[in-house]
């Protein structure tokens, strides 16, 4: 059987693809926003409303992409990590969907993610020997550094929902911003290499949005094909962010979509902060991620047995 169905329950969106491995295509895939870190950083639970939000999102996929639950290779990640209410939330999810949910960690996550990245970069005839891969999340941020077939990966706690929710003022988000940056670039510093040889490359919604604007599309007419591949650079992102201050709430909405608008400036900032510790001016954004490479691993898996 060549037909995978993957699923990456996020800290705020839910991604579910139905993937043909045999001759790798793209069947079926369905995104809604959860905003499943919605409070977790005040209470340290994913709420109530959040797992109904969830349930309710596995159920419309069901509908639309027509896969069988019991069988779909699910993954999550940061906030369910960090949840001290996981086990009995992710029991709940089973019981009301027949979605069986596994945490994986941070390195994991890196892995299956990186594998996707790689996949993509050759599909869209881009050199994957050097590059750093930015993969920004909702409650966490992946740094991968690919050397040809090797590879070093670090799972940094913060991402555009959690950083956002702690910090009110700019002030503050500033002064952590500039900690992070330290607290990268110590890691970088760590592996030795030469950060002129490696290529900026991002993936997840902050990058993929601020490339999508500069295409002139907005979240109803988003097109991954034409967003995979594009270089986004610091002006892109200076000019994403003066749209957003001149614009109302509907019209951000209309943008980014529902349930990003309160992130999307944080997550623009965490960009710009990753654009200074490497010193590049540009990056190559990939719609390509953790679904995508949690599919590729499991038909890899599929096929050996």
């Amino acid at each position: 059987m060549s037909e995978i169905v993957s699923i990456d329950l996020g800290s705020n969106s839910f991604r579910v693809l139905k993937y043909n491995g045999l001759n790798d295509k793209i069947l079926a895939e369905y995104n809604e926003v959860v905003g499943m870190a919605d409070g977790l950083v005040d209470t340290g639970l994913i709420s109530i409303e959040a797992q109904n939000r969830v349930v309710t999102a596995i159920e419309k996929s069901i509908e639309i992409v027509n896969y069988d639950p019991s069988i779909a290779v699910a993954v999550t990640t940061a906030a369910m990590r960090k949840a001290n209410n996981n086990e009995e939330v992710l029991k709940y999810f089973t019981e009301k969907t027949g979605v069986k949910f596994n945490i994986i960690d941070g390195k994991e996550e890196a892995r299956l993610t990186l594998l996707a990245v790689k996949h993509a970069l050759k599909r869209e005839n881009i050199d994957s020997s050097k590059f750093i891969l930015l993969d920004i999340g909702g409650g966490s941020t992946e740094i991968i550094v690919n050397t040809n077939d090797d590879y070093e990966a670090h799972s940094f706690d913060f991402g555009i929902v959690t950083m956002t929710q702690e910090y009110l003022h700019y002030h503050d988000l500033n002064k952590d911003l500039d900690d992070r940056k330290k607290e990268i670039q110590k890691y970088l510093d760590s592996l030795d290499i030469n950060l002129d040889e490696y290529t900026f490359v991002a993936t997840a919604g902050t990058p993929t949005t601020i490339a999508a604007v500069k295409l002139g599309q907005d979240f109803f007419s988003y097109d991954k094909d034409v967003v995979n591949g594009t270089i986004v650079n610091l002006d892109d992102l200076e000019s994403c962010l003066n749209i957003l201050t001149k614009s109302s709430k509907e019209e951000i909405t209309k943008l980014v979509g529902r349930g990003r608008v309160e992130f999307i400036e944080v997550g623009i900032f965490i960009y710009r902060a990753i654009f200074e510790v490497l010193a590049k001016t540009e990056s190559i954004v990939l719609d390509d991620g953790l679904r995508e490479g949690v599919a590729l691993n499991a038909y890899k898996k599929r096929c050996k047995t």
